[in-house]
């Protein structure tokens, strides 16, 4: 017998969810960045071996939303939620020593009381003290809603194995709903305009990159040549357009080349890639657009 199911990872932002997905995987499918709210939409990642098949959702962080894009994003950490056979919190013990901040947030209180496996992991332990942890363990003991309570690193790969075990452990029984060598379900596409948003959040600084969205508006496989991408960088207002070009074109340049390596990476191949810039003016806050950029439920 197989056993199968969807694995929710919940946290604020920039408490390691994304780096814990891809330690999972062994695979980068999460875009990583030092910036909070990088994740926008849950991302997939498939893991398979002879009996097991376990589906991660790396999901946004969860905060208060402040505009219609947050509330998008809230919007998919809930359906990951209803989604999971197992959740797993995870805590950043370094910005968050007390666990006040993740358990201060509605949504969280809302899935601890979702009755199915959980775990909680304790983030960052290479920056912290068993000292500083004791209080923590202690008062997650007490709350009695957790099967485990595993201290990580998830930049380290520390404790991973461990969580995977427990994963294992607790998938319940079932067939496998993907063939076994596909690792998301999501397109190279997907994958492609992230790597680009990526870079956006590494290049640029302060509310720019949140203020952006990529679309990937041709993408031609070629037998002879490399394959031709062709990307809109959507921006909200005029006076951002010349910030992500940059003086005489140099940050696009830079956010061309650092995509493009990045991009071949992934794919395994050449591509060339181009890169423009577009206003759509308010778009986080315009339903219509949201829901054409695939940020509305069903839209995925």
């Amino acid at each position: 017998m197989t056993k199968s199911g969807y694995v929710t990872i919940l946290g604020r932002p920039n408490a390691g969810k994304s780096t814990l997905m891809n330690a999972l995987m062994g695979e980068k499918l999460s875009i990583i960045t030092n910036k909070p709210q990088t994740t926008r939409k849950r991302v997939l990642g498939i893991l398979s071996d002879d009996n097991h098949q376990v589906i991660f959702l790396d999901t946004p962080g969860i905060l208060d939303p402040n505009y219609l894009l947050q509330e998008k994003m809230m919007e998919h950490v809930n359906i990951s939620v209803s989604d999971a056979d197992i959740l797993v919190y995870i805590i950043d013990t370094d910005d968050d020593p007390s666990g006040k901040k993740l358990f201060g947030l509605p949504l969280v209180a809302k899935s601890l009381k979702k009755e199915t496996k959980k775990i909680i992991l304790l983030n960052k332990i290479d920056l912290s003290t068993k000292e500083k942890l004791a209080p923590l363990i202690g008062k997650l003991e007490q709350m009695e809603l957790f099967e485990e309570i595993i201290p990580i690193s998830a930049s380290e790969g520390y404790n991973i194995e461990s969580v995977k075990r427990f994963v294992f452990d607790n998938l319940p029984e079932g067939p496998k709903f993907f063939p076994e060598d596909q690792i998301s379900d999501a397109n190279e596409r997907f994958f492609v305009s992230e790597i680009i948003r990526e870079k956006i959040f590494e290049t640029y600084r302060d509310e720019v990159p949140y203020s952006t969205e990529v679309i990937i508006e041709e993408f031609k496989e070629r037998d002879h040549a490399k394959d031709y991408i062709s990307a809109s960088v959507l921006v909200e207002r005029d006076s951002q357009k010349p910030i992500i070009i940059g003086k005489k074109g140099e940050l696009i340049k830079k956010l061309g080349l650092l995509s493009r390596t990045a991009i071949e990476e992934f794919l395994g191949r050449g591509v060339f890639l181009e890169i423009r810039v577009k206003v759509r003016p308010k778009w986080r806050s315009d339903d219509r657009e949201l829901k054409r950029l695939g940020y509305s439920l069903g839209d995925e």
